[in-house]
């Protein structure tokens, strides 16, 4: 079906002028706004070769609703002069290419671009919007909808409610009461956004509002009940300058609209050849010069080595900057929207203990700025002061900003109260969607596409205690690399991802993965509450078990030995014991879990072994180190979002997401985390069976729908369809191991081992399951030869994890297909929960509810036992309704006292 491709022109403009890095031909003459449309012509052409395409622009003439309210867009800021300069240039290839533009006098673009979008609708024709304007919000519905030009995301009513809280038809009220300070529109002072969506929430549009105006003290408060009814004229005003005329009448031949069959950009290419566009013009030289152009195909497994990981050249000037006027001169004439790399060094990595020692900044890839603020070595000159120093961040922190691992320097400005104003962006968390399995470290990532070898860490202390001792010359060097490396890291990763078609993956970044650091910041600024006291008396209890035990097997083996050697273990059981052995080792036998649980009857000396073990386990990996992690009767984890190849959130120092689940010992363990009082209480919410979910939803199998449909027991369903309703009950373990092991690639040997059944007899339960559930045998074959034919196993919303078939043994081959398919389920559910807990932590600001944990499937809060219940159901249902599956999602609920108590 055609669709009509609106493109907001100077709109795009802008966005592109400011979205890319400052660039410039051999001349000097600004390009990045003309490469910007240069690439947006290319895409279209190449996307949409058989739609139509028009440019909307400001119409000249006074703009009508400078009658309405002579202040309308008084404030707005200069044009940077880069900007101007090409503006003109790119009006004039829109001519040039034989495109259609459109304005209308003393109208805006989006008056012009409503009207189209209202004509092309009747017509019966979808429309794209290719714009971010948030003005464009109040168009979208079925048939219409935005397209962000920079993150290539396309823009529905969804995405409308998830980001300003109400639905499109609603947008027009929304910026009636709060307002536009970019344009100047009034709105109602004191109502934001929250208070904004309440009021829609409640009453369903502004005219209803003001008809039940005594209902607002009871919804919204006495003292902004009387500003919303004092402010009537200023929101009708506002709604008025809001609101996009739909009916100018234009003109439009729609055939001279249709996408021409040469690429436009052949139209121009003396002057793309003038100001030097030569990669563009490399690409051009293979377009078909009188065919209609055909879409390429699906392109297979892209490599894991960047486009221009060796062509590519790294350098950059270091600058120290001594006083906050420096700062303040440097960043006065940048535009709001210019993206500023920022990096910081400090006394320490543990954030709760360093000190910000400095600072860095890079905004044009080329020069760097370093800011000591507290160099303390003998001799060290005077530097910022605190009070500069917050105003240095805050006015830095007005920017978008990029870091790598920018969630570290972040919670280090936050311990001086400074939280970004704008975007966030990171080039490992890039790094690691471009590549997951490889390391995302600055210093590798810089080799990878630069060739460039960084200033090492240690060779910048140099012996010295901490970065506080480090000469200001020193750092300057290390810390001013620091921030162009992560200036041009971010650039040159967007860009490889865009010419690799992989542009869904900076969308993934920009509207999960980079917001999602706030997330993890505000969680692990928490902590969870501990029992000191019952954490110190579990350490003496274990210790003195472990102390009898240790006599126990001594006296059995008539023998001492150091019980924590597995070379001194296997000569007791095996040369002085004399048990069979199970299998040697380099250096002795194995005296692995598996070995001792196959000799447990052989003698009572095993299973006091295996005791031992673990009662040390829990000692060693939880109990002690819980303790030492201890801060004031709370815990402090960190949380990895890069740290996985399957796109899970990974925990350290300490890691409370291996904490044993079902075992009673595991028990113990969480039964030491607490709720932070008595008046609070612990809430777990966890999603029920989510693989199995996605297993549903990805194979469609009716069978497995319908029991999630329905609400049934699937282990039981599969049970009764695999034997008989009769052996249903009895034989559920086994269909549980057969649903949850084929997702994990588990085959009849695993689950012979598993049960302990006889090979024969696990390969035939396959079997039949595959028999009943033609679908998912169907549906996991054709994934392994995707894996195989693309080089890479997809998550739900496209996290892509790669592997090497190339030199792959038989073995590896099968491993690489199992974590392939198995990816796709647990990278899967690790979307969806991101995703839910964006949602959340957006749902619970302002409230005392904290998000404190997230192990893999579930979620751990810390509430007010008051209305507990209420609020996990207004959590349960946003993880419920996140994304929509072919079956419903299901997540449930536990409270309790401590984390003990969850299930």
């Amino acid at each position: 079906m055609q669709k009509l491709i609106i493109v907001d022109t100077f709109g795009f403009f802008f966005r592109s002028f400011y979205a890319l890095p400052p660039l410039q031909n051999s001349q000097g003459f600004p390009t990045g706004l003309l490469t910007g449309f240069a690439n947006l012509i290319m895409k279209l052409y190449k996307s949409n070769p058989h739609d139509y395409i028009v440019f909307a622009l400001e119409g000249g003439g006074r703009n009508i609703r400078k009658d309405i309210y002579k202040d309308y867009k008084a404030n707005r800021q200069e044009t940077p002069q880069e900007l101007l300069l090409q503006l003109p240039i790119a009006i004039e290839w829109i001519e040039k290419m034989q495109l259609i533009k459109i304005a209308k006098e003393g109208y805006e673009a989006d008056d012009v671009i409503a009207s189209l979008a209202h004509i092309a609708k009747a017509k019966g024709i979808r429309t794209h919007i290719i714009s971010h304007d948030k003005d464009l919000y109040q168009l979208i519905d079925d048939e219409v909808s935005l397209i962000d030009p920079v993150r290539q995301v396309e823009i529905r009513q969804e995405q409308c409610q998830q980001k300003f809280g109400v639905p499109p038809h609603l947008f027009i009220d929304y910026q009636s009461l709060v307002g536009d300070t970019s344009d100047n529109v009034p709105g109602i002072k004191g109502i934001g956004a929250k208070s904004a969506c309440k009021l829609l929430e409640h009453f369903g549009s502004l005219d209803a509002m003001y008809a039940r105006e005594d209902e607002l003290e009871a919804v919204i408060g006495k003292r902004l009940a009387h500003t919303i009814k004092e402010q009537k004229s200023s929101a009708l005003l506002s709604r008025k300058l809001v609101s996009l005329v739909k009916d100018l009448p234009l003109d439009v031949d729609f055939q001279a609209l249709a996408m021409p069959e040469k690429n436009p950009l052949l139209l121009i290419l003396d002057e793309l050849t003038r100001y030097e566009f030569t990669k563009i013009i490399q690409r051009l030289s293979g377009e078909p010069m009188n065919v209609k152009h055909e879409a390429a195909s699906k392109p297979k497994a892209q490599p894991t080595q960047p486009l221009e990981s060796t062509s590519a050249q790294f350098h950059y000037t270091a600058h120290t900057l001594w006083r906050l006027e420096e700062i303040q001169a440097l960043l006065a004439p940048l535009p709001k929207d210019t993206k500023i790399a920022y990096d910081c060094e400090s006394t320490g990595l543990d954030t709760r203990k360093a000190e910000l020692v400095g600072f860095s900044f890079c905004f044009d890839g080329e020069n760097a700025y370093y800011v000591p603020v507290a160099h303390t070595y003998l001799g060290a000159p005077s530097q910022l002061s605190l009070a500069d120093t917050k105003a240095a961040l805050e006015l830095l922190f007005s920017y978008p900003l990029i870091g790598h691992n920018l969630k570290y320097d972040l919670q280090i400005a936050k311990k001086l109260g400074i939280s970004p104003k704008r975007e966030i962006y990171d080039s490992m968390i890039l790094a690691w969607l471009y590549d997951s399995a490889s390391k995302v470290g600055l210093d590798e990532q810089m080799h990878k596409w630069f060739n460039h070898t960084m200033i090492s860490f240690s060779d910048a202390l140099g012996g010295k205690q901490d970065f506080s001792q480090v000469s200001i010359e020193s750092a300057t060097e290390y810390a001013a690399e620091d921030a162009a490396a992560s200036f041009r890291l971010f650039y040159a990763i967007t860009h490889a991802l865009e010419s690799k078609n992989l542009s869904h993956l900076n969308a993934l970044a920009h509207d999960l993965e980079f917001p999602f650091i706030q997330v993890l910041m505000e969680m692990e600024g928490c902590g969870i509450s501990i029992d000191t006291e019952y954490f110190q008396a579990l350490l003496a209890r274990f210790s003195k078990e472990l102390l009898a035990l240790e006599q126990e097997i001594f006296t059995l083996c008539n023998d001492v030995f150091n019980l924590n050697s597995p070379k001194q273990l296997g000569s007791m059981l095996f040369d002085k014991l004399g048990l069979k052995a199970q299998r040697q080792i380099k250096g002795g036998y194995s005296t692995d879990e598996k070995t001792l649980q196959a000799l447990l009857n052989a003698h009572p000396v095993i299973p006091k072994i295996l005791e031992y073990r673990e009662i040390s386990k829990l000692k060693n990996t939880y109990v002690e180190p819980l303790l030492k992690h201890n801060d004031n009767g709370r815990i402090y984890t960190s949380f990895l979002q890069s740290g996985t190849a399957t796109g899970r959130l990974s925990s350290k120092n300490p890691n409370l997401q291996n904490i044993p689940v079902r075992s009673e010992q595991g028990r113990l363990i969480r039964a030491g985390f607490r709720a932070k009082s008595d008046d609070y209480t612990l809430l777990s919410i966890d999603y029920s069976q989510i693989e199995l979910r996605l297993l549903a939803h990805f194979s469609q199998d009716s069978a497995l729908i319908e029991a999630f449909c329905k609400g049934l027991d699937i282990h039981l369903q599969t049970a009764s369809i695999l034997f008989s309703p009769e052996q249903a009950q009895e034989k559920r373990h086994i269909a549980k191991s057969i649903n949850f092991g084929l997702i994990y690639g588990m085959g009849a040997r695993k689950l012979s081992q598993t049960l302990d059944i006889s090979f024969s007899e696990a390969k035939s339960y396959i079997q039949s399951y595959f028999d009943f559930f033609p679908s998912v045998k169907a549906f996991l074959q054709s994934k392994e030869q995707e894996i195989l034919h693309n080089g890479y196993a997809q998550t739900l919303l496209g996290h892509r994890r790669y592997f090497d078939f190339s030199y792959a043994t038989d073995f590896m081959r099968a491993n690489y297909l199992r974590e392939g398919v198995n990816t796709i389920f647990q990278g899967s559910a690790a979307d969806l929960i991101k995703m839910a807990m964006l949602q959340i932590h957006s749902h619970i600001q302002g409230s005392n509810i904290a998000m404190l944990l997230q192990v893999h499937d579930e979620l751990i809060f810390e509430l007010p036992k008051q209305n507990a219940l209420e609020s996990a159901k207004e959590i349960a249902h946003i993880m419920d309704t996140i994304y929509p599956l072919a079956i419903p999602l299901e997540s449930t609920i536990s409270l309790g006292d401590s984390w003990a108590d969850l299930k």
